[in-house]
């Protein structure tokens, strides 16, 4: 709860300008600063009553019957005093800032000097008067003025005109039509014992109306556009200028208060919403416009109360913020529970108003000057509509009450150490902050996190704060240096287009190299090689070698210093020593394949698969034969087959000089591979390969050298005898598709029961089976006859039946045709003028049609005059068509003869 804190209590009045916040961890929503300046001197010797407040300048009023025009900072441009008969002006020069009120004073203004205006005050102070209610128009040129004494005073800033009254009884209010400084709209009100309305006809004369009367004291007066809003001791009316209709009365709800203890507040929200607080109680009224079937004899329009609930303490006054609703309270503790010091002092909160209750937002406690001494009647809430300024007028203090803006939210965040919130909020309005600054704050921050110990998260702010300063950067990289924190900031520094100076970043290698070789590589990994000297670092790493030369980490390190160095002969040693996984991207990235041809071997040893894969794809930077030289000494680790294996794969043509050789190493290392290999290479000397085939004793591989030379009859033999496996005897003999092996096949399996169980199970499709049936002994047992018997007779059944099927389809497919041929023949031909004779080349159709003629056309389309085609040949009545059995097309028959 925010607080206005009084430093002394003495009669200097010597008091904190700003408002200080309690221990919370709730932000505030508002901040306070006292008006000082020339409203200090004034309320020295005097005490306000009532203030106005406009855009540009201030009006206060006080007990002894001053008016003075304050500009926004507090500083006194104008004085009027309230005279017995007449308002005196003087002029104030001390403390004038009319560049700040934006007032300018016309030539002609009424100025007293110095002892006129001496004397009028010192007329006033022995007849003083209280100032009961100030009011100004919208345009802030025309003032009204009324007092206990009874008078009224309306008159404008730049003009001579105005209007000059005297009651009888005090003129408690005083309010001009908005648009004043208009002349169709020369209209005040005043209020004392009744209301009255003023009014200037078109004879430069003021009318007089009483809108109101005989309900007591008239205590409150806000006019907003054509309406106007006033109380009395029984409630609250609302007059419509427009319609001079009256359209509510809005009762007062604890009777039991003194009007003129606990007087009524108004505020208008906008021009159609009141806001009204007397005692605790608060109601928000809407005025709306009455249906034309809702009229009959009733005002155009009429007030809802949309919201109405009951408050804690007595309501000084009024405001509103946007949807919510800024509330001055006077607080009075009947039980006595609450502190000594919080009893008396008022409060400010701001509220959200529900339709039967409201919801607490914010709520401060102000220590405005000698609050002890004040009542509810004293404290007055203004605002202004341009800006949410909020003044607290009470007799010996104005605390002006603002909207906290992003600077004061961020103050907050710092105070209560949360850097983070504070620099996230600098970052998103740093447009809109005026007294912070982005960087400061997040230095602000590293600086907390260091003193925590938390160097990781401040060494990772730095990234973010301190961006491009040089400065900076290297000020922070020595700090952490100091702390032993290297290690924390490292990974932070710039690396990109922004970089330090070489020396920050070997100060920090040299450090990883002392104490943390993986964090060292780490460095060297991730930073680019033009941040430091290389040389340098080079150095230093064969430096530690010698005390550690097989340490695999500085090693590796070394081989991408090398790298960086573009000393690459050196890396590719280190890699290959190291068998290290980059060794081959570093051979293709910086084009190696030079430098590896001696070393192909130890590639291989290293990893066969992506060995050969390069070996493979950068043929045309090492030759096969280069390689198969290299690893000519080494058959026995495959290298060899392994290279020439997935070479042929790749392309068959290609190593064919190779193949040969590729024989014995398929046999010694690779037979899985070696049938494959015979059956697609074309380039396989088979006399070699039968050769070495034999000397191993490769049956399936020799077989199929056999047949390939020809020699099917001793394959077929290595099958049965030493194989002795009938059914790839029988699969051979169906590849090759020949009789006299299926003779040999038999003649072999005559006398082996197993085998003509197999023959019998599968021959039915090639050769005859009565063939073999008639050549087995009689007597011989054969395993599984009957079912092999079956199996015949059912596939020559199924046989039967197909050739049955196909001959159906068959028969159906012809006569389907030859009807389609029948009919296309029956189809007539045209012929005409156009169409000549194949033979003799003249128009086959006569020119005279009434002589006979007689016309042959062909089934393919050739015309011929009948005594231009030859005689029928053997077969009477059959004729030809010379140009298609010239082209031995076939025979065509006449399939028109035209007669006439």
């Amino acid at each position: 709860m925010a607080e206005v804190e009084e430093q002394e209590r003495q009669q200097s009045g010597e008091f904190t300008d700003e408002s200080e916040e309690e221990d919370s961890e709730e932000e505030p929503k508002l901040k306070y600063e006292r008006l000082s300046n020339g409203v200090s001197e004034i309320l020295q010797s005097d005490a306000a009553s009532c203030m106005t407040v406009h855009d540009k300048f201030l009006a206060l009023g006080t007990h002894f019957g001053k008016v003075f025009l304050l500009d926004i900072q507090g500083n006194a441009t104008q004085k009027y005093d309230v005279l017995l008969s007449s308002v005196c002006i003087s002029q104030i020069y001390y403390h004038c800032n009319f560049d700040a009120c934006n007032i300018h004073m016309p030539k002609n203004f009424l100025k007293l000097d110095a002892k006129a205006a001496k004397e009028s005050e010192m007329d006033v102070s022995q007849s003083s008067v209280k100032i009961n209610q100030i009011s100004l128009d919208e345009s802030g040129e025309n003032v009204g003025i009324c007092s206990e004494d009874g008078k009224v005073q309306v008159f404008g800033l730049y003009t001579r005109e105005g209007f000059h009254e005297s009651f009888d009884c005090p003129v408690k209010v005083v309010a001009l039509h908005p648009q004043f400084s208009r002349s169709n709209y020369k209209q005040f009100v005043t209020g004392g014992n009744k209301l009255l309305l003023y009014e200037k006809n078109w004879l430069n004369r003021w009318k007089t109306q009483v809108l109101h009367e005989g309900e007591g004291t008239i205590t409150n007066v806000k006019w907003r556009a054509n309406l106007i809003a006033w109380a009395n001791n029984l409630g609250v009316k609302i007059y419509d200028f427009s319609t001079k209709q009256r359209i509510t009365n809005v009762l007062r709800d604890n009777v039991s208060l003194r009007p003129d203890m606990y007087p009524c507040s108004l505020c208008w929200k906008d021009d159609t919403t009141l806001i009204i607080g007397w005692g605790t109680s608060i109601k928000i009224c809407v005025v709306k416009e009455r249906k034309p079937t809702e009229m009959r004899d009733l005002p155009n329009r009429y007030v809802e109360i949309v919201s109405a609930f009951e408050t804690e303490f007595f309501i000084c006054g009024l405001a509103p913020l946007a949807d919510q609703l800024v509330t001055l309270f006077f607080v009075q503790d009947p039980t006595n529970q609450m502190d000594e010091e919080d009893r008396a002092r008022p409060r400010l909160d701001i509220i959200q108003a529900l339709p039967e209750s409201c919801e607490e937002i914010s709520s401060d406690a102000l220590s405005v000057r000698f609050y002890q001494d004040n009542e509810c009647r004293d404290y007055r809430l203004e605002h202004s509509e341009g800006e949410s300024l909020f003044y607290i007028i009470s007799p010996k203090d104005i605390v002006v009450a603002k909207e906290r803006d992003q600077d004061d939210h961020i103050d907050w965040l710092l105070a209560k150490k949360k850097y983070e919130e504070a620099l996230m909020a600098a970052e998103i309005s740093f447009k809109n902050i005026k007294r912070h600054d982005v960087q400061r704050i997040g230095m602000s921050y590293i600086n907390h996190l260091v003193e925590n110990r938390d160097f990781n998260a401040a060494a990772r702010k730095c990234q973010k704060v301190l961006g491009k300063n040089m400065e900076l950067w290297e000020n922070e990289v020595y700090r952490f240096k100091n702390i032993g924190q290297l290690k924390a900031i490292s990974q932070y520094l710039p690396r990109g287009d922004l970089r330090l100076r070489p020396a920050i970043y070997e100060m920090i290698l040299h450090d990883f190299l002392k104490t943390d070789y993986e964090g060292f590589a780490t460095l060297i990994r991730e930073w680019p090689g033009e941040l430091y000297n290389n040389m340098a670092i080079v150095q230093a790493v064969n430096d530690h070698l010698k005390k550690d030369p097989t340490n695999n980490t500085l090693l590796t390190t070394l081989a991408e210093l090398y790298t960086y160095d573009q000393r690459y002969d050196r890396a590719l040693e280190i890699y290959l020593r190291l068998r290290h996984k980059d060794v081959y991207q570093l051979i293709h990235r910086h084009n190696l394949f030079s430098s590896i041809e001696d070393k192909i071997v130890l590639l291989m040893e290293f990893d066969k698969e992506k060995a050969v894969d390069m070996l493979l794809d950068n043929e045309d930077k090492i030759s096969i034969d280069k390689v198969v030289v290299e690893l000519d000494g080494r058959p026995e680790l495959l290298h060899v087959t392994q290279y020439l294996h997935k070479l042929f794969k790749r392309d068959h043509h290609k190593g064919q000089k190779y193949h040969e050789r590729q024989i014995g190493l398929y046999a010694e290392y690779d037979r899985p591979n070696l049938l494959p290999f015979l059956r697609d290479s074309t380039h396989c000397p088979l006399e070699k390969a039968l050769e070495i085939c034999q000397q191993r004793n490769f049956v399936e591989e020799t077989v199929f050298l056999l047949s390939r030379m020809g020699n099917c009859r001793r394959a077929l033999q290595m099958i049965m005898e030493e194989q002795e496996d009938v059914d790839k005897a029988i699969e051979f003999a169906k590849e090759q598709d020949d009789a006299e092996l299926w003779e040999d096949l038999i003649s072999y399996s005559i006398d082996k029961p197993p085998f003509i169980t197999g023959l019998l199970n599968n021959i039915g499709t090639h050769v005859d089976p009565i063939l073999l049936i008639k050549r087995i002994k009689e007597g011989m047992e054969i395993p599984n006859l009957r079912d092999s018997l079956v199996k015949i007779l059912h596939d020559y059944n199924l046989q039967i039946l197909l050739r049955e099927g196909c001959k159906k389809i068959l028969v159906a497919d012809s006569l389907s045709l030859l009807k389609k041929m029948h009919r296309t023949q029956m189809r007539g031909v045209r012929v005409d003028e156009g169409n000549i004779c194949e033979s003799c080349h003249s128009t086959i159709l006569p020119s005279d049609m009434a002589q006979p003629f007689s016309v042959v056309v062909f089934h393919c389309r050739h015309m011929f005059h009948k005594e231009c085609l030859p005689s029928s040949g053997t077969i009477p009545g059959l004729q030809f068509c010379n140009i298609c059995s010239a082209k031995r097309r076939g025979p065509g028959s006449g399939i028109l003869e035209m007669k006439k």
